[in-house]
Parts: structure tokens; sequence; C-alpha cells
């Protein structure tokens, strides 16, 4: 979850489909909800989801910042077979989160849906949580992944050395992804000598975003994913609308091209990432 304002509550148009199937490895479609001012309810996601087919992206994993968010999504992915779910409490929510909300989590983790851990990690940008709470509920979360066996999914804002810190020290899962990755290329490289996998956002499309591209470039295509973080980070040329699972197909060209990669060739490996990343549950 990365909030930024929107000029317009407007849609706008769905781009040219994607030749290969992808999949959005992050979006909050309960925050697309709201956003738009609706009910997250079942023809809600059904009709969101419906449009992101028809420009080639098959699936998508819908990611809990709280308790009660990670409960619906684990509902919508159970409800929808083109969607998966990740649980987790977001490092500005924290405060007050008890042992027995970890226990939920845990519970709600062992669905076979649940495909991640997430998102979870360190946000040194907004000043609603202390550092150290953020901390210690990164290291709980980290803990929890590893229990469970599922993949940890890292929200990482404005502070990169931090948050690799705390993996060296803990010990990572065996999978780690870095959610709406912002660092630069020395970071990218740190990451990929890991075994980290980099997801890059619509941000990677912005024209003042030039050192995040750099970083895509030194990328592995073996260790890319792509994701919306809908309803936030909206890529050119609709910047500050509403994110959509239907404007991945953005991303994945701006990305590709940040790399040098073919789309059809990017699509291919993200996919066969997330399968690896995620499971058999990834269509």
């Amino acid at each position: 979850m990365t909030g930024t304002g929107d000029k317009a509550a407007s849609p706008v148009p769905s781009p040219e489909p994607l030749t290969a199937p992808v999949f959005d490895a992050h979006t909050h479609l309960d925050a697309m909800a709201q956003r738009a001012g609706v009910e997250p309810s079942a023809a809600f996601v059904a009709s969101v989801m419906a449009e992101a087919r028809a420009v080639g992206v098959i699936a998508a994993i819908t990611v809990g910042d709280t308790v009660a968010s990670s409960r619906w999504c684990v509902a919508a992915a159970e409800q929808h077979p083109d969607v998966l779910a990740a649980v987790a409490v977001h490092p500005t929510e924290i405060d007050g989160l008890t042992d027995a909300d970890y226990a939920e989590l845990e519970r709600l983790a062992a669905s076979d849906r649940v495909v991640a851990i997430g998102e979870t990690g360190l946000d040194h940008y907004w000043d609603r949580t202390e550092p150290a709470a953020q901390e210690e509920h990164f290291r709980r979360h980290i803990d929890l992944a590893k229990r469970v066996g599922k993949p940890l999914m890292i929200h990482d804002r404005d502070a990169h050395a931090d948050v690799l810190r705390v993996l060296r020290e803990e010990g990572a899962p065996d999978h780690v992804v870095f959610h709406a990755f912002s660092g630069d290329a020395a970071m990218a490289r740190e990451c990929v000598a890991a075994g980290y996998v980099l997801s890059f956002p619509g941000v990677v499309t912005f024209t003042n975003a030039p050192a995040l591209r750099e970083a895509a470039a030194v990328v592995p295509i073996d260790h890319l994913l792509v994701e919306t973080d809908a309803p936030f980070l909206t890529p050119h040329p609709h910047r500050g609308r509403p994110n959509a699972p239907r404007l991945l197909p953005l991303t994945v060209r701006g990305l590709a091209a940040a790399g040098g990669h073919d789309v059809e060739a990017l699509a291919d490996a993200i996919r066969a990432t997330g399968r690896q990343v995620f499971g058999a549950a990834l269509p």
C-alpha cells in the first residue's frame, strides 16, 4: 500500500491487451472499492477481474494491510479462482496489534488461497507508528512466514538499509518479494544476490523515475515481478488516477523497455517466477 492522491475519480481507458498473459503480483481490491465509493462485493471483484482478463491479466494477488483487510482478502480469494491473497498488517497499521491478531493471521495463512505473508516491513516516510515498533512487528511477520512456509512480501518505503539489515539478522524465508521496489541499482544488485524477487509498480513508467528504470535494467529477468498496487501508483500516462489490474499492461511494457526485454518474453518469465515463488495456486 503506497497512498497517493487522485486527480479524478473517473475511469481511464484500458490499454492494448498483452499478447502473452501475466498476473498482478500485488493489488488491493478492497481499497479499490473504497476509493470508488462502493462495497467490496463479490460482484465488484468479478467485474474488476473480468476487465483485467480482457487485457491479458489472468490473476491478481490481493494484499491485506490490517487483520480485517487480510480476512477480506482470503474470503475474496476463496470466492474467485483468479484471485489469490496475502495476509499481514502494514507497518503503519500496527498500533494495537495483539498476540490474538497474530493467531488469526496464522489461521488465515493456512488457507491454500493464501500465497504470501504481506505486506509487512518498514515505512520511514509516514510518521504514524514508532520505528522500533515497526521493526518488532516486521520480525514477527518474518517468523510467521517461515513457520507457515510461505513467501514474505515486503513494504519498504525510505527504509532500504534497515529492511535489509532485519532480513539478515532474522534470516529470510525461502522466498522474499520486494513489493513496489523503490531502491537504486546498487540495492537491486544486493537483493538479487540474496535471492530476492523484485516487483515493479507503475512508477517505473514515470518520467521522473530514471533511477528506478536503471535499477530494473540490472535485475535478471527471472527475478522480476510486476504489480499495480491498485488503486495506487497508476502508470503513465494516467498517473494520479485510480489504478486497477486492467492497467497492468502499461507497467509490463514500461518494465520491458527499461530492461531491454521482449514484452512476451518478460510476461512468460513473470509467470514462471510467480509459480516458483507463489506455487501451484497461481494460474
